[in-house]
């Protein structure tokens, strides 16, 4: 009888920790003692605290139970933070003067993976604008340096897209396809808008993936305004609003220990697909 009972203990006892998460975080950056970070979801259409917590020493922690897995961002007071997948287990956020990475669950480590190659690529075309001015610094020829930095630059976009493109696809039915696709959607249009990267994702989605709300959102809105661009449709009184979408990533750790009246940007700039 007793055997019973503590087996049947056992699994209580693994099912209530089987949905709750801790993210454990470690950072150098001296300017972020003593700082409040706050965790944040959407909630409907409404970014709401779940958490909050006090750098202390290069420490932080938050924790807490979930009924499925859900994006978050870490934030310093309102400016755009650090993307997190909430799932089951123990999450690990490392910031330092460059980089910040999110570890220690399946999900979280995709994306982390995934931001780290973007970040990579990035910087490839980013070192192109420093060629080139230091090219015209040299005096180079510069009919043959944009000629070469044109093709670089080409190679790089198709790289972006093809990485862009098979992480949305391989993680369709997953929390990241749907955040990965709306963050590159609004990187790339102020109102939602169509174009071929975009009807081709649609063409191979799956049903969870068209069904997403934020998706789904988007998509409709987007296939009204191009309804009301063709004269396929009349304008409302009212034009579409575009979704509320899972925040962009945000800001460098350097910048997220800026004092609070230094002006923010954003250190990442979201997925933006070449057609």
């Amino acid at each position: 009888m007793n055997k019973v009972l503590y087996a049947v203990i056992s699994i209580l006892t693994l099912t209530s920790c089987a949905n709750t998460y801790t993210i454990a975080g470690l950072s150098n950056v001296s300017m972020l003692d003593g700082q409040k970070l706050y965790l944040k979801v959407y909630k409907d259409t409404v970014l709401k605290n779940v958490d909050s917590c006090d750098v202390v020493h290069g420490q932080f922690q938050f924790q807490g139970s979930i009924d499925s897995v859900r994006m978050a961002n870490i934030f310093i007071d309102d400016n755009v933070g650090l993307p997190v997948v909430l799932e089951s287990g123990e999450i690990l956020v490392k910031i330092d003067n460059t980089q910040e990475t999110v570890t220690g669950t399946p999900l979280n480590d995709k994306l982390t993976k995934f931001r780290e190659q973007f970040t990579q690529l990035m910087n490839q075309s980013m070192d192109l604008v420093h060629r080139h001015d230091q090219a015209i610094m040299n005096g180079k020829d510069m009919t043959v340096v944009n000629a070469k930095l044109a093709a670089e630059d080409a190679a790089i976009n198709q790289k972006m897209d093809k990485l862009v493109t098979m992480f949305v696809t391989d993680n369709f039915d997953n929390i990241l396809g749907p955040y990965v696709f709306i963050n590159t959607c609004l990187s790339r249009y102020e109102v939602p808008m169509l174009d071929a990267w975009i009807e081709d994702i649609m063409s191979k989605a799956t049903d969870k993936f068209k069904n997403d709300i934020h998706v789904k959102e988007y998509y409709e809105a987007a296939q009204q305004n191009q309804n009301i661009m063709n004269g396929l449709q009349e304008q409302p009184h009212q034009a579409p609003v575009s979704p509320v979408a899972p925040p962009m990533d945000g800001p460098t750790p350097n910048q997220m220990a800026a004092p609070q009246d230094a002006p923010q940007n954003s250190a990442e700039q979201t997925p933006v697909p070449t057609e």
